[in-house]
């Protein structure tokens, strides 16, 4: 089958030959296989971490010993998703593409939810008292046996928002000393880190064995005195005021977790940014503060814990801030790809695309939109961007300029996720760049919705498409241009292909990880600002 380019006479829509394979020759076939979708105030400056290396009992301080790129520190992680050929974790391996892109979008929709809903709750000023908003798991309202746990003073619940089951990508790391690897789910939806430990009051199934912080010589319960426990928006002591710590984290679908607040360290293996081999058989360790959790349930996907990746105080990046310069970054591939995805903190280390090393030390590759970064005041977890517009074809929609604010009371605005796959956008916004989207590409078969799309086609008889451009375009002039890829997905085995794009439940707007897909991600904090560089996977 022959493809040919055919642009349209006005010169703002692009032709996309889509998914082919090419046989060696001039001709083409469209091959079915599968994009499928991924999920996937100012910055605290490591506030927690000058406590814990101070209330270590033995006065131990991290002992970095990172790759130096231009004499600063960087840490470098591979990131597997849950159904990569490379993941242990993978649990859907007797699925079809099309029942595992059903799973991943019904997540999605919980997710995205419970984010919205954390939001509301945040802006409404009502953290401490969610009870009829939330469906929780808290000390205060459970009939079990308080003295089991020690548990005295809880101050009311956290809800991060992250739907356990959401958990798409997963970085492996060492816990404790001698270290035991473990892995646990990213998420820059959550800030507080944590593992499952024995003893075990109730436990969910992980794929390794669970943490036994007594065979760790590194593990330090902290102190309910301590400032890092103050930290916690829930926490309690173990035998009195004296005593050592105590956590929980609620989450919007009602999992959670409770246990111990301590200090431990993580070791990592130093790998490539862009999927190559590592380095050398360096490791880095670092001592942060976590949670062991004792009592864990909900739908956690086989992974040890959580690696919050949020704003917050206790966040690891907020608590390694300062020994990576306030910068990390992540480039979520194709999860189809051959290779990882990646996961930096710390200047960018791979060569520029000439193949020296002028990018090296630099916060971000070369070519890098810029755009800042912004605070909630009332959700600090949160990564905020001014978006400003969508062009698509090259024209900017009509979409109220109220529609991408954060009030005055921290409702709506728009936030940068890397666990939400689908970007939503609020009504005002999302209706325009449906209905030119759909204008746009009247010439194609219609076919109705799929899951949570409502802009779908049928081009199982198209060896080409012709698809209008589109951009996302910030305060400052700033535009990030977007692949098709990015915005037009298939969704089965047949060539219904679908707008990748949703209505939010809410006020608040999410750039998912569809968008962000094959973009390098870089949260400067240090900065305030946010960073989109194409191509630098």
């Amino acid at each position: 089958m022959t493809l040919t380019f055919d642009p349209f006479v006005h010169g703002v829509v692009l032709v996309l030959p889509l998914l082919l394979a090419f046989h060696g020759s001039s001709e083409v076939e469209l091959d079915r296989r599968w994009f499928h979708v991924v999920p996937l105030t100012e910055h605290p400056d490591s506030y927690a971490s000058q406590f814990v290396d101070a209330e270590s009992a033995q006065g131990k301080r991290a002992n970095v010993d990172a790759f130096s790129a231009g004499g600063g520190r960087t840490l470098s992680l591979r990131l597997m998703h849950r159904d990569s050929p490379y993941s242990p974790l993978s649990t859907s391996s007797d699925l079809t593409p099309q029942q595992r892109l059903l799973g991943r979008l019904d997540r999605d929709m919980a997710r995205v939810q419970a984010l919205t809903q954390r939001a509301e709750i945040a802006s409404e000023g009502q953290a401490r008292d969610v009870q009829r908003k939330v469906n929780r798991t808290s000390y205060e309202n459970e009939d079990r046996d308080m003295t089991q746990r020690g548990a005295h003073g809880l101050r009311g619940p956290v809800y991060s928002g992250f739907r356990q089951g959401s958990g798409e990508y997963f970085v492996k790391l060492g816990v404790g000393t001698p270290a035991r690897e473990m892995f646990m789910v990213i998420d820059t939806g959550s800030d507080v880190m944590w593992i499952q430990c024995t003893p075990c009051l109730d436990c969910y199934e992980q794929r390794d064995p669970v943490f036994d912080p007594t065979s760790s010589s590194s593990y330090r319960k902290l102190s309910c005195r301590s400032p890092v426990c103050g930290m916690l928006e829930l926490h309690g002591c173990a035998g009195g005021g004296d005593g050592h710590c105590l956590y929980q984290v609620a989450y919007g679908d009602g999992s959670f977790t409770a246990g111990e607040f301590s200090v431990e360290e993580l070791t990592f293996g130093m790998h490539g940014g862009r999927g190559r081999r590592p380095r050398a058989s360096t490791t880095t360790t670092v001592r942060v503060a976590m949670g062991c959790g004792h009592d864990n349930e909900g739908l956690f996907t086989g992974a040890s814990g959580l690696f919050g990746l949020g704003g917050g105080h206790l966040s690891f990046p907020s608590q390694v801030g300062r020994r990576y310069g306030g910068v990390f970054s992540y480039c979520l591939m194709d999860r189809d790809m051959e290779g990882y995805s990646s996961l930096e903190f710390g200047a960018y280390t791979a060569r520029g695309d000439s193949g020296d090393d002028s990018d090296r030390g630099a916060a971000a590759p070369r070519g890098t939109i810029y755009t800042p970064l912004f605070r909630n005041a009332r959700m600090q977890t949160f990564y905020y961007v001014a978006l400003s517009g969508i062009s698509v074809g090259g024209h900017l929609l009509p979409i109220p300029a109220r529609a991408f604010r954060m009030n005055g009371g921290g409702a709506g605005g728009v936030i940068v996720d890397s666990g939400t796959s689908v970007t939503r956008l609020v009504e005002v916004a999302y209706g325009p760049l449906r209905s030119a989207f759909r204008a746009a590409t009247r010439d194609l078969p219609f076919a109705g919705g799929y899951s949570l799309f409502d802009t779908c086609y049928d081009l199982s008889r198209r060896s080409t498409v012709k698809l209008p451009t589109m951009s996302l375009h910030f305060e400052g002039g700033s535009e990030v241009a977007l692949p098709a890829n990015n915005y037009f997905i298939p969704v089965d085995a047949t060539g219904t292909f679908c707008l990748a794009f949703a209505g939010s439940p809410g006020e608040l707007s999410i750039i998912g990880n569809i968008q962000q897909q094959g973009f390098r991600v870089t949260f400067d904090t240090a900065s305030m600002r946010i960073g989109f560089s194409p191509n630098q996977c």
